[in-house]
Protein backbone atom coordinates (compact mmCIF):
# COMPACT_ATOMS: atom_id res chain seq x y z
CA UNK A 1 0.00 0.00 0.00
CA UNK A 2 1.42 3.51 -0.38
CA UNK A 3 2.34 5.69 2.48
CA UNK A 4 0.53 8.88 2.57
CA UNK A 5 0.22 12.29 4.90
CA UNK A 6 -1.98 14.90 4.88
CA UNK A 7 -3.02 18.40 6.80
CA UNK A 8 -6.70 18.99 5.09
CA UNK A 9 -8.78 16.83 3.10
CA UNK A 10 -12.15 16.81 1.67
CA UNK A 11 -13.41 13.95 1.74
CA UNK A 12 -16.66 12.92 -1.00
CA UNK A 13 -18.91 10.30 -0.37
CA UNK A 14 -21.01 9.78 -3.35
CA UNK A 15 -25.19 8.48 -2.98
CA UNK A 16 -24.25 4.73 -3.29
CA UNK A 17 -23.19 5.42 0.12
CA UNK A 18 -25.69 8.03 1.74
CA UNK A 19 -28.81 5.98 -0.09
CA UNK A 20 -27.74 2.34 -0.48
CA UNK A 21 -31.58 1.65 -1.60
CA UNK A 22 -31.55 4.69 -3.46
CA UNK A 23 -34.94 6.51 -1.90
CA UNK A 24 -33.57 7.52 2.06
CA UNK A 25 -30.37 7.85 3.96
CA UNK A 26 -28.54 5.43 5.75
CA UNK A 27 -26.09 4.79 8.47
CA UNK A 28 -24.77 1.17 7.04
CA UNK A 29 -21.77 2.83 5.41
CA UNK A 30 -21.12 5.99 7.02
CA UNK A 31 -20.33 5.35 10.80
CA UNK A 32 -16.76 4.01 9.75
CA UNK A 33 -16.40 7.17 7.51
CA UNK A 34 -17.37 9.06 10.53
CA UNK A 35 -14.65 7.47 13.13
CA UNK A 36 -12.50 8.32 10.40
CA UNK A 37 -13.68 11.82 10.60
CA UNK A 38 -13.40 11.48 14.11
CA UNK A 39 -10.14 10.54 15.03
CA UNK A 40 -8.49 12.56 12.23
CA UNK A 41 -9.72 15.92 14.04
CA UNK A 42 -8.56 14.64 17.43
CA UNK A 43 -4.89 14.14 15.72
CA UNK A 44 -5.31 17.91 14.74
CA UNK A 45 -6.43 17.32 10.87
CA UNK A 46 -8.85 19.39 9.40
CA UNK A 47 -12.19 17.88 7.49
CA UNK A 48 -14.28 18.84 4.74
CA UNK A 49 -17.22 16.80 3.46
CA UNK A 50 -18.62 17.08 -0.31
CA UNK A 51 -22.10 14.66 0.03
CA UNK A 52 -23.80 13.27 -2.56
CA UNK A 53 -27.51 11.74 -2.26
CA UNK A 54 -29.75 14.80 -1.51
CA UNK A 55 -32.13 13.92 -4.31
CA UNK A 56 -31.80 10.51 -3.01
CA UNK A 57 -32.51 10.85 0.35
CA UNK A 58 -36.03 12.72 -0.87
CA UNK A 59 -37.00 10.53 -3.63
CA UNK A 60 -39.68 8.59 -1.23
CA UNK A 61 -41.28 11.54 -0.21
CA UNK A 62 -42.21 13.25 -3.49
CA UNK A 63 -44.95 11.49 -6.00
CA UNK A 64 -43.01 11.08 -9.41
CA UNK A 65 -43.29 8.41 -12.41
CA UNK A 66 -39.78 6.34 -13.62
CA UNK A 67 -38.19 9.35 -15.23
CA UNK A 68 -38.73 12.34 -12.51
CA UNK A 69 -39.17 16.00 -13.98
CA UNK A 70 -36.47 18.56 -13.13
CA UNK A 71 -39.12 20.15 -10.87
CA UNK A 72 -39.82 16.90 -9.10
CA UNK A 73 -36.11 16.44 -8.24
CA UNK A 74 -35.73 19.78 -7.09
CA UNK A 75 -38.31 18.78 -4.51
CA UNK A 76 -36.32 15.71 -3.58
CA UNK A 77 -33.32 17.96 -3.11
CA UNK A 78 -35.42 20.13 -1.17
CA UNK A 79 -36.83 17.57 1.41
CA UNK A 80 -33.80 15.09 0.92
CA UNK A 81 -31.13 18.22 1.97
CA UNK A 82 -32.37 18.56 5.51
CA UNK A 83 -32.35 14.38 6.11
CA UNK A 84 -29.15 13.87 4.57
CA UNK A 85 -28.07 16.84 7.23
CA UNK A 86 -29.54 15.15 10.31
CA UNK A 87 -28.08 11.83 8.79
CA UNK A 88 -24.58 12.87 9.14
CA UNK A 89 -24.97 15.32 12.04
CA UNK A 90 -26.11 12.34 14.34
CA UNK A 91 -22.57 10.71 13.55
CA UNK A 92 -20.61 13.84 15.44
CA UNK A 93 -20.46 15.60 18.75
CA UNK A 94 -19.50 18.80 17.30
CA UNK A 95 -21.27 21.40 15.15
CA UNK A 96 -21.50 20.51 11.26
CA UNK A 97 -22.61 23.24 8.35
CA UNK A 98 -24.01 23.06 5.53
CA UNK A 99 -22.82 24.75 2.80
CA UNK A 100 -24.77 24.97 -0.56
CA UNK A 101 -23.02 25.85 -3.92
CA UNK A 102 -23.78 25.78 -7.91
CA UNK A 103 -21.13 26.34 -10.63
CA UNK A 104 -21.80 29.73 -10.83
CA UNK A 105 -20.22 30.18 -6.99
CA UNK A 106 -17.34 29.19 -8.23
CA UNK A 107 -17.26 31.64 -11.65
CA UNK A 108 -18.23 34.36 -9.94
CA UNK A 109 -14.68 35.66 -8.31
CA UNK A 110 -16.17 37.53 -5.66
CA UNK A 111 -18.04 34.70 -4.56
CA UNK A 112 -15.22 32.37 -4.65
CA UNK A 113 -13.34 34.54 -2.36
CA UNK A 114 -16.29 34.49 -0.27
CA UNK A 115 -16.51 30.63 -0.07
CA UNK A 116 -12.83 30.31 0.75
CA UNK A 117 -13.31 32.66 3.76
CA UNK A 118 -16.42 31.10 4.93
CA UNK A 119 -15.08 27.65 4.84
CA UNK A 120 -11.81 29.01 6.83
CA UNK A 121 -13.78 30.60 9.39
CA UNK A 122 -15.92 27.02 9.64
CA UNK A 123 -12.56 24.87 10.11
CA UNK A 124 -11.33 27.11 12.70
CA UNK A 125 -14.09 27.01 14.86
CA UNK A 126 -13.86 23.65 14.70
CA UNK A 127 -17.30 23.17 12.27
CA UNK A 128 -17.20 20.12 9.82
CA UNK A 129 -18.37 21.86 6.37
CA UNK A 130 -20.94 19.57 4.67
CA UNK A 131 -20.55 20.86 0.63
CA UNK A 132 -23.12 19.45 -1.87
CA UNK A 133 -24.52 20.83 -5.04
CA UNK A 134 -27.66 23.00 -4.74
CA UNK A 135 -29.65 20.94 -6.53
CA UNK A 136 -32.89 23.15 -5.28
CA UNK A 137 -32.44 25.75 -7.27
CA UNK A 138 -29.60 24.49 -10.03
CA UNK A 139 -30.58 24.48 -13.25
CA UNK A 140 -28.48 22.66 -15.92
CA UNK A 141 -26.17 25.66 -17.35
CA UNK A 142 -25.64 26.26 -13.79
CA UNK A 143 -24.63 22.58 -12.59
CA UNK A 144 -21.21 21.30 -12.30
CA UNK A 145 -23.28 18.02 -12.39
CA UNK A 146 -21.19 15.74 -10.69
CA UNK A 147 -19.71 15.54 -6.76
CA UNK A 148 -16.33 14.19 -7.96
CA UNK A 149 -15.85 17.79 -10.22
CA UNK A 150 -17.54 19.48 -7.23
CA UNK A 151 -15.00 17.89 -4.68
CA UNK A 152 -12.59 19.16 -6.82
CA UNK A 153 -13.52 22.66 -6.70
CA UNK A 154 -14.23 22.42 -2.84
CA UNK A 155 -10.94 21.09 -2.20
CA UNK A 156 -9.25 24.07 -4.45
CA UNK A 157 -11.09 26.41 -2.83
CA UNK A 158 -10.49 24.98 0.93
CA UNK A 159 -6.56 25.05 -0.23
CA UNK A 160 -6.82 21.04 1.34
CA UNK A 161 -3.70 18.96 0.03
CA UNK A 162 -6.12 15.90 0.11
CA UNK A 163 -8.69 14.63 -1.64
CA UNK A 164 -10.14 11.40 -1.26
CA UNK A 165 -12.92 10.13 -3.05
CA UNK A 166 -14.96 7.31 -1.56
CA UNK A 167 -16.32 5.32 -4.18
CA UNK A 168 -18.05 1.69 -4.72
CA UNK A 169 -14.87 0.32 -6.25
CA UNK A 170 -11.29 0.02 -5.04
CA UNK A 171 -9.74 2.34 -7.12
CA UNK A 172 -8.64 2.91 -10.73
CA UNK A 173 -7.99 -0.42 -12.13
CA UNK A 174 -6.34 -1.49 -15.43
CA UNK A 175 -9.59 -3.18 -16.75
CA UNK A 176 -12.93 -3.85 -15.57
CA UNK A 177 -12.70 -5.67 -12.52
CA UNK A 178 -17.00 -6.03 -12.74
CA UNK A 179 -16.17 -8.02 -16.00
CA UNK A 180 -12.57 -9.29 -16.12
CA UNK A 181 -11.48 -11.01 -12.91
CA UNK A 182 -7.84 -10.74 -14.00
CA UNK A 183 -8.24 -6.73 -13.34
CA UNK A 184 -5.34 -5.49 -11.28
CA UNK A 185 -5.15 -2.58 -9.26
CA UNK A 186 -3.38 0.50 -10.18
CA UNK A 187 -1.99 1.99 -6.79
CA UNK A 188 -0.52 4.38 -8.36
CA UNK A 189 -0.74 6.93 -11.01
CA UNK A 190 2.15 9.88 -11.63
CA UNK A 191 1.05 11.51 -14.51
CA UNK A 192 -2.73 11.34 -16.10
CA UNK A 193 -2.46 11.22 -19.54
CA UNK A 194 -4.83 9.91 -22.48
CA UNK A 195 -4.11 6.33 -21.63
CA UNK A 196 -5.67 6.86 -17.85
CA UNK A 197 -8.94 8.50 -18.82
CA UNK A 198 -8.62 5.90 -21.46
CA UNK A 199 -9.44 3.37 -18.46
CA UNK A 200 -12.39 4.82 -17.36
CA UNK A 201 -15.54 3.28 -17.57
CA UNK A 202 -18.83 4.53 -17.44
CA UNK A 203 -21.46 4.76 -14.52
CA UNK A 204 -20.80 2.74 -12.18
CA UNK A 205 -24.47 2.75 -10.28
CA UNK A 206 -28.22 3.39 -10.97
CA UNK A 207 -27.58 6.16 -8.15
CA UNK A 208 -24.92 7.96 -8.68
CA UNK A 209 -24.05 10.02 -11.64
CA UNK A 210 -20.31 9.99 -11.88
CA UNK A 211 -18.43 7.11 -13.03
CA UNK A 212 -14.41 6.45 -13.25
CA UNK A 213 -13.93 9.34 -15.56
CA UNK A 214 -15.58 11.66 -13.51
CA UNK A 215 -12.84 10.96 -10.53
CA UNK A 216 -10.18 11.28 -12.82
CA UNK A 217 -11.10 14.30 -14.46
CA UNK A 218 -11.55 15.42 -10.26
CA UNK A 219 -7.86 13.88 -9.72
CA UNK A 220 -6.45 15.96 -12.76
CA UNK A 221 -7.59 18.90 -11.53
CA UNK A 222 -6.14 18.67 -8.09
CA UNK A 223 -2.91 17.26 -9.48
CA UNK A 224 -2.22 20.96 -11.20
CA UNK A 225 -3.25 22.71 -7.59
CA UNK A 226 -0.70 20.09 -6.02
CA UNK A 227 -3.17 18.15 -4.22
CA UNK A 228 -3.28 14.21 -3.90
CA UNK A 229 -6.52 12.56 -4.81
CA UNK A 230 -7.14 9.26 -3.25
CA UNK A 231 -9.96 6.82 -4.72
CA UNK A 232 -11.13 4.14 -1.92
CA UNK A 233 -13.58 1.73 -1.23
CA UNK A 234 -15.99 3.80 1.03
CA UNK A 235 -17.76 0.56 1.30
CA UNK A 236 -15.15 -1.31 2.79
CA UNK A 237 -14.47 -0.11 7.16
CA UNK A 238 -11.09 -1.38 7.25
CA UNK A 239 -10.00 1.23 4.53
CA UNK A 240 -10.35 3.70 6.96
CA UNK A 241 -8.40 2.09 9.53
CA UNK A 242 -5.66 2.09 6.76
CA UNK A 243 -5.95 5.67 5.74
CA UNK A 244 -5.45 6.48 9.74
CA UNK A 245 -2.43 4.40 9.74
CA UNK A 246 -1.50 6.53 6.71
CA UNK A 247 -1.42 3.62 4.34
CA UNK A 248 -3.78 4.24 0.89
CA UNK A 249 -5.51 0.93 0.07
CA UNK A 250 -6.68 2.62 -3.20
CA UNK A 251 -5.26 4.25 -6.11
CA UNK A 252 -3.06 7.77 -5.04
CA UNK A 253 -2.57 10.51 -7.75
CA UNK A 254 0.30 11.94 -7.45
CA UNK A 255 -0.32 16.05 -6.90
CA UNK A 256 1.51 18.41 -9.42
CA UNK A 257 4.85 19.79 -8.57
CA UNK A 258 4.29 23.26 -8.42
CA UNK A 259 0.53 24.73 -6.75
CA UNK A 260 -1.21 27.05 -8.64
CA UNK A 261 -2.11 30.32 -7.13
CA UNK A 262 -5.59 30.55 -6.26
CA UNK A 263 -6.46 33.09 -8.80
CA UNK A 264 -4.81 30.44 -11.35
CA UNK A 265 -6.84 27.58 -9.93
CA UNK A 266 -10.29 30.07 -10.38
CA UNK A 267 -9.29 31.07 -13.93
CA UNK A 268 -8.24 27.15 -14.64
CA UNK A 269 -10.55 25.46 -13.49
CA UNK A 270 -13.70 27.45 -12.37
CA UNK A 271 -13.76 30.43 -14.79
CA UNK A 272 -16.50 29.91 -17.89
CA UNK A 273 -14.97 30.87 -21.54
CA UNK A 274 -17.57 32.76 -23.44
CA UNK A 275 -15.62 33.25 -26.19
CA UNK A 276 -11.85 32.79 -28.21
CA UNK A 277 -9.41 34.55 -29.73
CA UNK A 278 -7.32 33.52 -32.12
CA UNK A 279 -3.49 34.61 -32.03
CA UNK A 280 0.03 34.64 -33.98
CA UNK A 281 2.91 32.46 -33.25
CA UNK A 282 4.90 35.52 -31.47
CA UNK A 283 1.58 36.47 -29.56
CA UNK A 284 1.86 32.69 -28.11
CA UNK A 285 5.79 32.92 -27.41
CA UNK A 286 5.54 36.15 -25.78
CA UNK A 287 2.56 34.53 -23.58
CA UNK A 288 4.22 31.00 -22.76
CA UNK A 289 7.53 31.66 -22.80
CA UNK A 290 7.91 35.48 -21.80
CA UNK A 291 4.64 35.36 -19.09
CA UNK A 292 3.90 39.13 -21.45
CA UNK A 293 0.50 40.13 -21.74
CA UNK A 294 -1.90 39.45 -24.85
CA UNK A 295 -1.69 42.57 -27.18
CA UNK A 296 -4.16 43.39 -29.61
CA UNK A 297 -1.31 43.59 -32.40
CA UNK A 298 -1.22 39.44 -31.95
CA UNK A 299 -4.41 38.45 -32.28
CA UNK A 300 -5.56 37.71 -35.70
CA UNK A 301 -9.26 36.30 -35.21
CA UNK A 302 -12.13 36.48 -32.49
CA UNK A 303 -15.07 34.40 -32.01
CA UNK A 304 -18.15 34.40 -29.01
CA UNK A 305 -20.26 37.33 -28.22
CA UNK A 306 -18.06 38.52 -24.60
CA UNK A 307 -18.36 41.64 -22.61
CA UNK A 308 -14.89 43.39 -20.94
CA UNK A 309 -14.46 41.35 -17.81
CA UNK A 310 -15.72 37.92 -19.61
CA UNK A 311 -13.55 34.85 -19.42
CA UNK A 312 -12.19 33.65 -22.94
CA UNK A 313 -9.59 31.15 -24.23
CA UNK A 314 -6.57 32.05 -26.22
CA UNK A 315 -5.77 29.35 -28.93
CA UNK A 316 -2.96 29.27 -31.66
CA UNK A 317 -4.10 27.05 -34.55
CA UNK A 318 -7.80 26.23 -33.26
CA UNK A 319 -5.90 24.90 -30.26
CA UNK A 320 -6.12 26.57 -26.54
CA UNK A 321 -3.29 27.32 -24.64
CA UNK A 322 -4.48 29.95 -22.02
CA UNK A 323 -7.70 31.41 -20.75
CA UNK A 324 -8.03 34.78 -19.29
CA UNK A 325 -10.42 37.82 -18.57
CA UNK A 326 -10.37 40.24 -21.65
CA UNK A 327 -10.36 44.29 -20.99
CA UNK A 328 -12.31 44.79 -24.17
CA UNK A 329 -15.43 43.27 -25.94
CA UNK A 330 -15.34 41.08 -28.97
CA UNK A 331 -16.98 43.43 -31.27
CA UNK A 332 -13.87 45.97 -29.93
CA UNK A 333 -11.40 43.52 -30.12
CA UNK A 334 -12.45 42.60 -33.54
CA UNK A 335 -11.77 46.62 -34.45
CA UNK A 336 -8.44 46.63 -32.63
CA UNK A 337 -7.10 43.22 -33.66
CA UNK A 338 -3.61 43.60 -35.38
CA UNK A 339 -3.58 47.26 -34.53
CA UNK A 340 -0.79 49.06 -31.71
CA UNK A 341 -2.50 50.63 -28.47
CA UNK A 342 -1.66 53.79 -29.99
CA UNK A 343 -4.37 53.24 -33.10
CA UNK A 344 -7.05 52.11 -30.67
CA UNK A 345 -8.74 55.27 -29.94
CA UNK A 346 -9.04 56.08 -33.87
CA UNK A 347 -10.53 52.74 -34.13
CA UNK A 348 -12.92 52.12 -31.16
CA UNK A 349 -13.17 56.24 -29.57
CA UNK A 350 -11.49 55.14 -26.12
CA UNK A 351 -8.68 52.54 -24.84
CA UNK A 352 -9.08 50.60 -21.97
CA UNK A 353 -4.81 50.16 -22.22
CA UNK A 354 -2.69 48.26 -24.47
CA UNK A 355 -3.76 44.51 -23.13
CA UNK A 356 -6.92 43.05 -24.67
CA UNK A 357 -5.68 40.08 -21.41
CA UNK A 358 -3.43 41.64 -18.74
CA UNK A 359 -0.93 38.86 -17.46
CA UNK A 360 -2.36 39.34 -14.19
CA UNK A 361 -5.28 37.68 -15.54
CA UNK A 362 -4.55 35.30 -17.70
CA UNK A 363 -3.30 31.23 -17.12
CA UNK A 364 -1.46 29.12 -19.02
CA UNK A 365 -3.44 25.71 -19.48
Amino acid sequence: MNEFEWRRAVIKVGSALISPDGHQCSAKYLLAIARFITESRERGKQVVIVSSGSVAAGRGSIAHNAHPSIAEKQAMAAVGQTQMMANWSRFFDFPCAQVLLTYDDFHDRSRYVNIKSTIRELLNNNILPIVNENDTVAVDVLKVGDNDNLAAYTAMVAEADTLVICSDIDGLYDADPRINADAKLIPRVDKIDGSIYALAGGPGTKVGTGGMRTKIEAADKCAESGIQTLIVNGGKGEVFDALLDGRIPGTRFSPGKSPDSAKEQWLKHTLIATGRIEVDQGARNALKQEGASLLPIGITRVAGDFLPGDAVEICHNGVPFAKGVTLYSAADLNAIKGLRSDDFENAIGYSSGEAAVHRDDLALL
